[in-house]
């Protein structure tokens, strides 16, 4: 995993074949050094080496390595820019394993932006009101946290099929408002914090989704959860550890939240590439993420 160039060649090899065009509108002057699927390409390959920081990435590589490479700030801006662009590979990629999925897991995990004792005085992605982090407490770690939530629906295979990210004082809840857009005639299965009957009938009437989660022990009538679904929900919870350990999903360098959801979509699209890449090309354990890919 020590060479960036023959990395990052492969990895756009593999995106082109996607024949995907770039969203970017028409740009008035002189052409771009890179083009954009150049420039995302780059990022997913620092993403997979481990490269969490831009100025760690442009110390490592030179022109000699790749000719066109633009300037550390350039692609900082063009990496942005390219959000859209990104969100559609990683679509494209996880639309080859989810065609015949009718099984699912919905979970959600911290992304703390500082320690709760720094809150107040913190001006990391505050620029607007509506995308600044709050304050919300996780249930699983027993403790506060000042940030994010993100929130993932993945295959029992552990390929995520959607993922979104709110204030970490939204309840795990309120996610399935969004699910009933983006699945249909599945079986959805949940932890504790998605236990709500008026959640459960809504997402059968309106997509014919079934919600299955554990019951509270005190709930009226209780009955365990069949082991063949306790077990097939920690398949989303390795996910979760696979982006903490190799992608470093919970370090922040971003300033702002154009800066920060880039940043995580990003390791989300490299983690769901290195999957496809496992499954077509290498024919071996999709879930094997710490691997050579040239």
């Amino acid at each position: 995993m020590s060479n960036i160039r023959n990395n990052y060649l492969k990895i756009l090899e593999v995106i082109n074949s996607l024949n995907i065009n770039p969203y970017s509108p028409n740009s008035v002057g002189r052409k771009p050094k890179m083009a954009d699927i150049e420039v995302v390409a780059l990022s997913l390959t620092a993403e997979f080496m481990s490269i969490d920081s831009e100025n760690d990435l442009f110390r490592q590589i030179t022109n000699a390595q790749i000719p066109n490479l633009l300037e550390r700030s350039q692609f900082n801006k063009r990496r942005r820019k390219l959000f859209v662009f990104s969100e559609a590979i990683r679509m494209a990629l996880a639309s080859r394993f989810t065609e015949l999925e009718d099984y699912f897991i919905v979970d959600s995990m911290p992304l703390e932006i500082c320690k709760t004792a720094r809150q107040s005085r913190v001006k990391i992605c505050k620029e607007n009101y509506e995308t600044a982090p709050e304050k919300g407490f996780c249930a699983s770690q027993n403790n506060w946290f000042y940030g994010y939530k993100l929130h993932g629906v993945c295959t029992l295979s552990g390929v995520f099929h959607s993922v979104d990210i709110t204030k970490a004082n939204v309840h795990d809840v309120h996610y399935l408002q969004d699910v009933k857009h983006q699945l249909t005639e599945c079986v959805l299965l949940g932890d504790k914090g998605y236990l709500s009957a008026e959640q459960q009938l809504d997402l059968f009437e309106s997509a014919n989704i079934v919600l299955e989660t554990p019951m509270r022990t005190n709930q009226k009538g209780y009955k365990k959860q069949p082991y063949i679904f306790r077990k097939s929900r920690k398949r989303i919870e390795t996910l979760f550890s696979q982006l903490c350990d190799q992608f470093m999903i919970r370090r922040n360098y971003a300033k702002t939240f154009d800066g920060f959801k880039t940043r995580i979509l990003a390791k989300i699209t490299a983690m769901t590439l290195i999957q496809f890449m496992n499954k077509f090309i290498f024919k071996r354990n999709i879930n094997n993420i710490k691997i050579q890919i040239i």
